[in-house]
């Protein structure tokens, strides 16, 4: 019955009948239907096709956590953290994440790899890595180790069944299109999928850069293959009031030649390492974009490499 009742709600919403859609799936959930409280969720969430209401998918994404959907059970423990819907709240999402431990390999596993790590009680690192200086116009900092082979292996994993080839809106058409700098596949982290290692994570670069957890945009994956590159660019924006300042990169993987991290302002070269972490520093003291900033990932000649990028805003004014 759950799964008609999840399929003809789709259905109606396919050909327009929305609310017909939502009271049948809203009975659903009432009556211990854990798909569909799952599925309406997903709709608040996604805003689409209905309006986007984060308190409302997270009361649904609670109600079927309480029926047993495994799934919610995740995407609740990471929108707690990370505070889509309300405050972010670790102590909670940690709390839910112990629960869904007990029953769910998955949820074990994430639980494993938190608890190694060196966490204070809102689950900031208890002692960030000052790093070691590479130059100063621009600043360039390399942090070695920065992440364990099983936190590397992780954020490739949750990113990996997303990726997709890099495009960008083309003005003119306003189609997407080819990447034209950028030939790599890639994928964005977002809230849903932000479960406690990588809130953990973002929460580390954070603190290493200097910054707060909400000045970073989504942890993004890309994967360059032989040929691939990221040809010579800034990672500012122009004409945003919400300018990257900084960027953090964490090499995910060796087993690969090529694909170093130069710089040619500043004539540093970087060689990737697993686990490694690069942080520069985008603009000048004056908030302007910095022209020494200028960097390309250099092609990958053999083998893939795995990286994970997080560009950081300046604070609201």
């Amino acid at each position: 019955m759950a799964d008609v009742r999840t399929a003809r709600a789709e259905q109606l919403a396919a050909t327009g009948e929305i609310d017909v859609a939502v009271t049948l799936l809203s009975e659903g959930a009432a009556a211990g239907d854990a798909e569909a409280a799952m599925l309406l969720a997903v709709w608040h969430l996604r805003g689409a096709p209905v309006a986007r209401d984060l308190s409302r998918a997270r009361a649904l994404l609670r109600r079927a956590v309480e029926i047993g959907h495994v799934d919610a059970a995740l995407m609740e423990v990471a929108l707690t953290a990370n505070g889509s819907g309300g405050a972010p709240d670790w102590p909670a999402a940690l709390a839910l994440l112990r629960t869904a431990a007990r029953g769910d390999t998955v949820a074990a596993a994430h639980l494993a790899l938190v608890d190694a790590m060196a966490l204070d009680a809102d689950g900031a690192p208890s002692s960030p890595s000052p790093g070691e200086p590479l130059a100063t116009t621009p600043r360039i900092v390399h942090f070695p180790g920065f992440l364990t082979a099983a936190e590397c292996a992780h954020v490739a994993g949750v990113a990996g069944a997303m990726l997709e080839p890099a495009r960008i809106i083309d003005p003119a058409t306003g189609r997407w299109v080819p990447h034209p700098i950028r030939t790599s596949d890639a994928a964005a982290i977002g809230p849903v999928h932000e479960d406690l290692v990588v809130r953990a994570i973002n929460t580390r670069i954070a603190a290493s850069s200097g910054t707060t957890v909400a000045q970073g945009e989504a942890l993004t994956v890309l994967r360059y293959r032989p040929g691939q590159e990221y040809r010579p660019h800034f990672d500012t924006i122009h004409g945003t009031d919400n300018q990257r300042i900084a960027t953090m990169l964490i090499y995910l993987n060796g087993g690969f030649a090529g694909g170093e991290t130069h710089f040619p302002a500043a004539d540093v070269t970087v060689t990737p390492r697993g686990g490694d972490a690069l942080l520069f520093f985008n603009t000048l003291a004056d908030g302007r974009p910095d022209p020494a900033s200028r960097h390309a990932g250099l092609p990958v000649r053999s083998g893939a490499k795995w990286l994970a990028t997080r560009w950081i805003s300046r604070p609201p004014a």
